[in-house]
């Protein structure tokens, strides 16, 4: 099987940067260092598999950022260029090579090698894969790249309850989708709390 490619969408943990959503109910120090607690564990499962990451930077002028040693030199990266979501996650699409591609962001502390592994698994039978988040949306998407595979993010409502639902009614019809277990994606205040509670 074609080595799997794993992308990676993040942005340093900067205040007013990333989780902005977060910070208006946490404040900005509390923000930013749990943004650097779902980066750190983000990061420690990507770079331990048998897979090939690309980190996804936001903004340009990220790119060279070493982000205290979470984000090693040897770390391939790219942009994620303009434009909304769907623009950001068609150009790392389009840029993948032929074969397993897993999308990933940096908002579920409960993600792990295993997972990764398991969704790798998954696409071994099937032509997609999620990793539902509790919110609606999902922590992971992979599919396997060919060269017709057509984009499964235009017109999806990120953010909300239908973002998982949007792009798998993007899925061609008779697609076989896999499902690995539902983690939380810490996007806001009261998503952090009952996570917190839930330890």
């Amino acid at each position: 099987m074609t080595k799997a490619t794993l992308l990676i969408y993040a942005k340093p943990p900067r205040m007013g940067l990333s989780k902005t959503r977060l910070a208006a109910g946490l404040g900005l120090t509390e923000a930013r260092r749990v943004a650097h607690f779902t980066l750190a564990r983000t990061m420690r499962a990507a770079l331990n598999g048998h897979w090939t990451s690309v980190l996804y930077a936001a903004p340009d002028m990220a790119m060279t950022d070493s982000v205290g040693g979470l984000w090693p030199a040897s770390l391939a990266r790219r942009s994620q260029g303009h434009g909304g979501l769907t623009e950001r996650l068609n150009k790392g699409l389009a840029e993948a090579p032929p074969g397993p591609v897993l999308f990933i962001g940096a908002d579920a502390p409960d993600i792990a090698p295993a997972l990764l592994r398991n969704a790798i698994r998954t696409l071994q039978n099937n032509d997609a894969v999620f990793g539902p988040a509790r919110d609606g949306g999902f922590w992971l998407f992979g599919l396997n790249k060919g060269p017709r595979t057509r984009s499964p993010f235009c017109n999806v409502r990120w953010s909300g309850p239908h973002a998982m639902e949007d792009v798998l009614g993007n899925l061609p019809l008779h697609a076989r989708v896999g499902l690995l277990p539902v983690l939380d994606d810490i996007d806001e205040a009261d998503d952090w709390h009952a996570w917190n509670a839930a330890r």
